[in-house]
């Protein structure tokens, strides 16, 4: 789905986002609810995953069978128009969870194979205007994502991952939150992966404090040839902020920062580098992520400041009804 007046255009969303307070350099590690491993939320999934009931599931089809009676498009969705008088504030708790919380929230329960996919993709718009405001994902300015194998993986070293089936790396999307919807599930793998950006941060401040303030300095991130005409082809974006609340919020991308080092003026510092690879190992560290097998009807709504995601390689269906296909939401919290 295109991106209308209404909504931010993907400039516009990226600005958005890479707006954030920074105050000052944190001596150590800091204190934060978002501080978790996954070795212990292993552990603790009653308290991160929430389970629909069926009166909230029989509650959110009344609400698109009653916007589609209406002939209400998409684009005509709002918060209000949404109606979901006793899920809205179950929702609500989930949008504090992720602002100033544990920063992600697993919902499970949408009957997506009785619905089918419009009707489902409908659902998870509605019920994403409840979190917050979708912005584009992209130059093509989608609003809705749709992350599927295209089958543009190829010698293209620049592609977009989530358009193929292969592994992607621990990163951040330009928006306050990201949202997934599983339409259906891989043959085999696919797993997604998040880790707390707040824990490897203290991780780092413990083992190289010495690395620290490098992290609030700006690092180049790739455009990967998404810049408009006479647009540079990177941005420089410190990876840290922390704002006068003593909140630190994480913007992190490896294969984007590290890709720049294609460009004819960009040249990657030590410090940079040590930083990167630090942050990968710890990523991938069994201590530090969290594993997620999506299954369809689940949704995952995690934020961008606070959390890491990424995607393990998966293996596909060969028929194409039955390939591997998720529903994306960048969403903006007012107020940021």
């Amino acid at each position: 789905m295109q991106a209308e007046k209404s909504y931010r255009s993907f400039g516009e969303q990226a600005l958005h986002y890479f707006i954030r307070d920074h105050n000052s350099v944190p001596a150590g590690p800091v204190s934060s609810p978002a501080d978790w491993r996954g070795a212990d939320m292993r552990t603790r999934s009653d308290e991160w995953l929430e389970h629909l009931t069926a009166n909230e599931i029989a509650e959110i089809k009344t609400a698109v069978d009653t916007l589609i009676a209406r002939d209400v498009q998409m684009e005509g969705v709002t918060r209000d128009n949404f109606n979901l008088p006793s899920l809205a504030p179950r929702i609500a708790a989930w949008r504090r969870e992720i602002e100033s919380g544990r920063g992600f929230v697993a919902v499970r329960g949408l009957p997506v194979l009785d619905w089918g996919d419009d009707f489902s993709a409908y659902a998870y718009w509605g019920i994403g205007h409840h979190l917050g405001v979708p912005g584009a994902q992209n130059p093509q300015d989608e609003l809705l994502g749709h992350v599927t194998n295209y089958g543009e993986e190829g010698d293209n070293a620049i592609v977009r991952r989530y358009r193929t089936s292969g592994n992607i790396d621990f990163h951040c999307d330009a928006a306050d939150a990201v949202g997934l919807m599983c339409l259906r599930a891989a043959k085999s793998g696919g797993q997604s992966r998040i880790v707390s950006s707040v824990a490897i941060f203290n991780a780092l401040a413990a083992e190289h404090p010495d690395l620290v303030e490098r992290l609030f300095e700006p690092f180049q991130l790739d455009r990967r040839d998404e810049e408009q005409a006479g647009e540079a082809k990177y941005v420089d974006i410190a990876p840290c902020q922390m704002g006068a609340d003593g909140v630190l919020r994480t913007f992190y991308h490896s294969e984007y920062f590290r890709s720049a080092a294609r460009l004819p003026d960009v040249t990657i510092d030590d410090a940079a580098m040590r930083i990167m690879d630090f942050y990968d190992e710890k990523c991938l560290s069994p201590e530090f992520h969290l594993d997620m097998w999506l299954e369809p009807g689940d949704m995952q709504f995690i934020s961008n400041h606070t959390t890491l995601h990424s995607r393990t390689a998966y293996e596909d269906w060969p028929e194409p009804d039955r390939r591997r296909h998720l529903l994306r939401l960048w969403l903006s919290f007012e107020g940021r």
